[in-house]
């Protein structure tokens, strides 16, 4: 499955490909290099649209990484009450709750 591409990142490449550009006026050598025409408050904004991406990204995993968690601890489970069920002794006290 292709991973679909995150919110707002069809509006970084139009920046990137449209305004942001260095600036050269007045400016000579690698410092045009580092300095961009690019507005404040649509820089500003971008980082916070991709600051509530990335939280949003992050609960996320923390939701999957938990319900992964009760899975595994409910295979243990299962697997040890399999193991009773056939009568192997289990060496490994980690699987029985």
């Amino acid at each position: 499955m292709a991973a679909a591409e995150p919110p707002g990142a069809e509006r970084l490449s139009q920046l990137v490909s449209s305004g942001f550009a260095p600036l050269e006026a007045g400016l000579g050598g690698s410092a045009a290099r580092c300095c961009w025409s690019f507005p404040l408050s649509q820089a500003e904004n971008l980082l916070y649209q991709l600051q509530e991406n990335f939280q949003a990204l992050a609960e996320r995993i923390t939701l999957r990484m938990e319900e992964m968690g009760e899975r595994i601890s409910d295979l243990e489970k299962h697997v040890a009450d399999l193991m009773v069920e056939a009568g192997i002794e289990n060496t490994d006290d980690g699987l029985r709750h």
